[in-house]
């Protein structure tokens, strides 16, 4: 506490409440992605290997091969995690009890063990319709596919899931992310890139006819996946087009989807411009897509001080994507969101008003001086301060127990 006493005053000095900025990030929620428990396995009867440009390497012991053995797994991960969390679900971990259905048919009944288990931790939830890792991805196509009998069988997925999410969002009492992303392209340089754009289009004007209550509808656009290096029918100019003119349609940016020159922290202040929410998921590209753990790295915390730049914490919807099988599980969650939370936490404590003062006036010299100087802040002292508040370990002794759980549970699988 002493130490926590004297950076305080060291952040009052500048003008930052410290107090008010730990409270405040103990409310903005992170969704937590649910796959990286398993893989990405799911947990469909067929058991179908992953597709779509969809990889998770590794085989580290230990993977959750059930819905209890995820639930498990995930509720240690949260004792470590301080602040609002979330739990962001897929199509393919519905609960469906030894009925043989396929995802065109899945109702909100199969989702009812996912929701009391939210209510039982004390988590909201978020959805994604799956259309990965299926035989129905002909040819690599989905939404965008010339077969129309495949096009309509995921059209039919597509609106279901957002009847789950509304589903989910009236249990709950709250609003749920419901995204929407496809592996659609081609390995090769296409003959017609229209076509399949169009039919995308028609795809989405299906499964979007109709607002959902509750239900905060978006679409993720990607550069290119394993086997779809040359064209992506899902663009980002595409989807960015398509929910500027649909007004319940967000378009979500993932910070592993652009080009390795484009940065997303530079993406958000435009998007905020047009749009009242702007969906996110963070992970980390290495050369690519990889969806790597999180790491507290540069990017991340620019992107977290735009959002507090902005004072966007209401309007960004955070959420976390990616999945290692290389390391424990449990830790990578862990590590992944105490790394979000640790970014969030710097940029709050940033003196933004003064900063965008001094670019105003054009004092660019003091302003690059305080923004050096704000680097070696001991923002760390903080952070466990913000930790103790949330009955949460501050340091690395959570690794010790996430051990023991290793030991105890993980390997006997």
């Amino acid at each position: 506490m002493k130490s926590y006493a004297h950076t305080m005053k060291k952040y009052e000095a500048l003008g930052v409440n410290v107090d008010k900025v730990v409270q405040q990030l103990a409310t903005i929620p992170i969704s937590i992605n649910c796959w990286q428990g398993d893989d990405i396995q799911g947990f469909e009867p067929s058991g179908e290997s992953l597709s779509g440009g969809i990889q998770a390497t590794g085989s580290y012991p230990g993977r959750a091969r059930n819905h209890e053995e995820l639930m498990e797994d995930f509720k240690k991960a949260i004792s470590h995690i301080p602040g609002t969390k979330r739990l962001s679900l897929h199509a393919m971990y519905a609960m469906l009890e030894g009925e043989n259905i396929d995802r065109d048919q899945l109702k909100p009944k199969h989702f009812e063990g996912w929701v009391s288990f939210a209510k039982e931790i004390g988590v909201g939830l978020d959805f994604n319709p799956t259309f990965f890792s299926h035989s129905k991805v002909k040819d690599g196509l989905t939404l965008s596919s010339p077969d129309e009998d495949t096009r309509q069988f995921w059209i039919r997925h597509g609106i279901l899931s957002r009847e789950i999410a509304a589903f989910f969002a009236y249990e709950l009492g709250e609003p749920v992310v419901n995204n929407l992303w496809i592996p659609d392209g081609f390995k090769d340089v296409p003959a017609d890139r229209l076509g399949p754009r169009l039919r995308l289009k028609d795809s989405l004007d299906q499964i979007y006819s109709t607002q959902f209550d509750g239900v905060i509808d978006c679409v993720e656009s990607k550069v290119f996946g394993i086997g779809v290096e040359s064209y992506t029918v899902g663009s980002s100019e595409f989807y960015l087009a398509y929910a500027a003119k649909h007004p319940w349609v967000y378009n979500l940016i993932d910070n592993g989807h652009y080009h390795p020159t484009e940065m997303v922290s530079d993406k958000i202040s435009s998007l905020l411009v047009h749009f009242d929410k702007l969906p996110l998921h963070i992970t980390r590209a290495v050369r690519w897509d990889s969806d790597h753990v999180v790491a507290l790295d540069d990017e991340l915390k620019e992107i977290c001080k735009e959002i507090f730049r902005h004072d966007a914490s209401d309007k960004v919807l955070i959420g976390l994507d990616f999945f290692d099988a290389s390391i424990n599980r449990v830790a990578a969650w862990v590590i992944g969101a105490r790394n979000v939370q640790k970014a969030l936490l710097y940029a709050a404590l940033q003196p933004h008003e003064q900063l965008r003062e001094l670019q105003n006036k054009g004092d660019f010299t003091r302003l690059f001086m305080l923004q050096e100087e704000l680097k070696s802040m001991p923002f760390g002292d903080i952070w466990d301060y913000y930790c103790e508040t949330q009955n949460v370990i501050a340091g690395a002794e959570w690794y010790e127990s996430v051990m023991e759980y290793e030991n105890e549970v993980l390997l006997k699988r």
